[in-house]
């Protein structure tokens, strides 16, 4: 059985001064990684900020004999982010691992939701992963090496009621791992998504105390581990809790050929159960295979 180990290696974690974030940053460096643990010390809905919530998990990281920086830059804030992974290059000479941690919430009905508080937490959750997978790509590129966690959620996934902001940005980074897995295969830059079912402070007052309990954050973390271990794999969405540990996949159909007619549209709400036939579906490895499937099968029609 190989062993995880990340002596040598220098990650950033973001949002990393309590919940889940926290969790990643400690055990990245209990296995030899040196951290950068980034937290702007907000509260839950993003107001606020503060320093302190970092330098206490540095300081615990060091208390445990490990190597550790704080960093309270917004990850909405390009120029700060920039600084951050500069200050891991200038402490440490690399940058081999970003877990994407950092996100907020801003849950209301999408009819009485702000379109305000709609593009701030795509702010944090997307642009905020944005910014600092592109500061910190060009340094991938040059080492021939890097591991790169999306943290996406169920809710971006297959959907929560009050959460439409949310499950957008977290979809979104789904789509950001997938072309992001396929440029960076030939820098061995891998890149991952996770979806973690956890009890933090965001889900406190959600779930029933049993349920709590049971999702641990602890449960969360090995799924975070192999997904920037120097063994994982790209291109894969963990979905991780209670010690359960899942993949989810986008998959197409086989669909079917209609052709173009002027009742083709009649004839394809007939269609609908045998479009949606799961039995064949196949996990495209690129956008390309979908219009493949669709051009090999109107060209089969033809002969």
């Amino acid at each position: 059985m190989d062993k995880i180990d990340f002596t040598g290696r220098v990650a950033i974690v973001t949002g990393a001064g309590g919940g889940l974030g926290r969790l990643h940053a400690l055990a990245l460096a209990a296995r030899g990684a040196k951290v950068v643990v980034n937290d702007l010390g907000g509260s839950v809905d993003g107001s606020g900020g503060s320093a302190s919530a970092a330098q206490k998990v540095v300081d615990e990281i060091r208390a445990a004999g490990g190597q550790a920086l704080a960093n309270g830059a917004s990850v909405t804030d390009w120029d700060a982010v920039q600084a951050m992974v500069q200050q891991a290059m200038d402490a440490w000479g690399r940058v081999d691992i970003v877990v994407n941690n950092a996100g907020i919430l801003r849950d209301k009905s999408f009819a009485k939701m702000e379109l305000a508080d709609f593009r701030l937490v795509l702010d944090v959750h997307l642009m905020g992963a944005v910014h600092l997978t592109k500061a910190v790509w060009p340094h991938m590129v040059a080492a021939k090496y890097g591991r790169i966690l999306m943290t996406t959620s169920s809710t971006g996934l297959y959907g929560n009621f009050g959460q439409s902001n949310y499950g957008a940005a977290k979809m979104a980074l789904v789509g950001l791992m997938q072309t992001l897995s396929i440029e960076g295969a030939k820098h061995d830059i891998r890149v991952n998504c996770l979806a973690p079912t956890a009890a933090t402070r965001m889900t406190e007052g959600l779930l029933p105390p049993e349920v709590l309990d049971a999702l641990r954050p602890e449960a969360v973390v090995p799924a975070m581990l192999v997904a920037v271990s120097e063994q994982a794999p790209s291109r894969m969405i963990f979905a991780a809790g209670a010690g359960t540990y899942e993949a989810a996949h986008v998959t197409l159909t086989r669909g079917v050929h209609l052709g173009v007619t002027p009742d083709t549209p009649e004839r394809l709400l007939a269609a609908l159960p045998r479009m949606a036939d799961r039995s064949g579906e196949t996990v495209p490895q690129s956008g390309a295979e979908q219009g493949s499937n669709e051009v090999r099968q109107a060209l089969a029609a033809r002969r």
